[in-house]
């Protein structure tokens, strides 16, 4: 009888244990590629992995229109699966999925690229994946001064309020000591030569290769992290581009597993930059901590 799974883990229990899988070994450039179907009003999105004792399959619809008709824009469910029988175990909601995985993934990064005194966040953004981060990267720094950058000025205020920040513009990145780009933005977000040589900035708003929230001026000053090599070429715009530019030798990006375990050292005074596409190994981490923590 499969488990329906409400919800998904706390925010530092999700971020545990995703760091714990890359130090167990869990080999991001190892999983299948997502395959994306388009259709009329969207993209349908299919993420299978296996890790350990356990398999699954997220089922993602992407429709970019929903938000006018007040609906998700990024909906769909994931099949958790026993790993030896492929037995279906749990079935829990994609979009809880996905708004804490994306998050715990980028805070993963950060707890290894950021000051440990990081303090100030400019975050683009003001949707699910906004809130997600603010609570993400609160867990493992220190932030306390958050500055909320937005389209649409009555929504960026509520959402400021909702999340004790304040609102500003995206000049400020220039005095920030992480920034979170969290939008649907298919051009750059800011200036890339404004950027603090100490700050870190994570980007996870496309997985296209034509989109990018993070011009190729900032990605070429700092040191670029990307959960797999493979995966960031594909898919990731705001490399792609920058290579296709000139501003960046792909041969100098950082996986995230090399990263965590501290087989890449950390060049002084120079941005860090994580891009994060979404894979399907975070989802079914997640999904497996999530099942387990029910089980118990």
């Amino acid at each position: 009888m499969i488990t329906v799974l409400e919800g998904a883990p706390p925010m530092e229990a999700a971020i545990g244990a995703l760091r714990a899988s890359l130090l167990g070994g869990l080999d991001p450039e190892a999983g299948p590629p997502r395959s994306a179907v388009p259709v009329p009003r969207g993209q349908l999105l299919l993420m299978p992995a296996h890790w350990g004792s356990y398999a699954g399959v997220k089922v993602v619809t992407v429709a970019p229109d929903n938000p006018a008709r007040e609906l998700p824009r990024i909906q769909g469910n994931y099949l958790l699966l026993d790993g030896e029988t492929l037995t279906p175990l749990a079935l829990l909601d994609g979009i809880a999925l996905t708004n804490v995985r994306t998050a715990a993934v980028s805070a993963v990064a950060a707890d290894a690229l950021a000051e440990p005194d990081a303090s100030r966040l400019v975050l683009f953004g003001t949707g699910p994946q906004a809130r997600s981060h603010v609570e993400a990267l609160r867990c493992v720094r220190p932030i306390r001064d958050v500055v909320v950058v937005g389209r649409d000025a009555e929504r960026t205020r509520a959402f400021a309020e909702d999340v004790e920040a304040r609102v500003g513009s995206a000049d400020e990145v220039a005095d920030a000591d992480v920034v979170a780009c969290c939008t649907t933005a298919r051009t750059p977000l800011f200036d890339g030569s404004l950027l603090p040589a100490h700050a870190t900035v994570v980007a996870v708003g496309s997985h296209e290769p034509d989109a990018r929230e993070v011009d190729e001026t900032a990605v070429g000053r700092s040191t670029v992290v990307v959960e797999a090599v493979s995966a960031a070429l594909r898919e990731a715009g705001d490399i792609v581009l920058a290579v296709q530019a000139g501003a960046l030798d792909p041969g100098t990006l950082v996986g995230l597993a090399d990263l965590v375990r501290g087989r890449s050292p950390l060049p002084p005074e120079r941005p860090r930059l994580f891009k994060s596409v979404g894979m399907a190994w975070q989802d079914l981490v997640v999904a497996a901590a999530h099942f387990e923590a029910g089980r118990a």
